[in-house]
């Protein structure tokens, strides 16, 4: 995470940032001024939020998260996986999500389970063998 936006063509949208920094519980912590954060001076947790709304602002259609739900408390957690993927997906994102946290694989469309380097799809039948541990 740089205090600078990088990548960005033309200007920012500054309705939307606000309301992107206000959706994920960061607009009493930080505004984006000139293509620049106010500040970094925040949290891991926070700064990962820093990272998703620099996401939606590049408006990619690839995003790549790992353990990005790591270092959030519990509610944001759930946000995160129950609402903010759903709407990443509605909008035709495709997401990638590196997690060892199971209480959310139901949110995937499809599981990749690595064992000693190996990728493994895992089936419904898996997925529910899996789970239900």
């Amino acid at each position: 995470l740089f205090k600078k936006l990088y990548d960005l063509e033309g200007e920012v949208d500054q309705a939307n940032v606000d309301q992107l920094l206000k959706a994920l519980g960061m607009d009493h912590k930080v505004r984006v001024e000139n293509k620049e954060y106010s500040t970094l001076d925040l949290s891991n947790g926070q700064k990962k939020r820093l990272a998703l709304l620099q996401c939606y602002i590049e408006d990619k259609p690839i995003f790549l998260f790992d353990e990005w739900a790591a270092d959030q408390d519990p509610s944001y957690k759930k946000f995160f996986y129950r609402e903010l993927i759903p709407e990443m997906r509605r909008q035709n994102k495709i997401i990638i999500a590196i997690t060892h946290d199971d209480n959310y694989f139901d949110v995937a469309d499809k599981i990749i389970k690595m064992d000693m380097g190996q990728a493994e799809h895992l089936t419904d039948k898996m997925y529910t063998e899996l789970t239900s541990v």
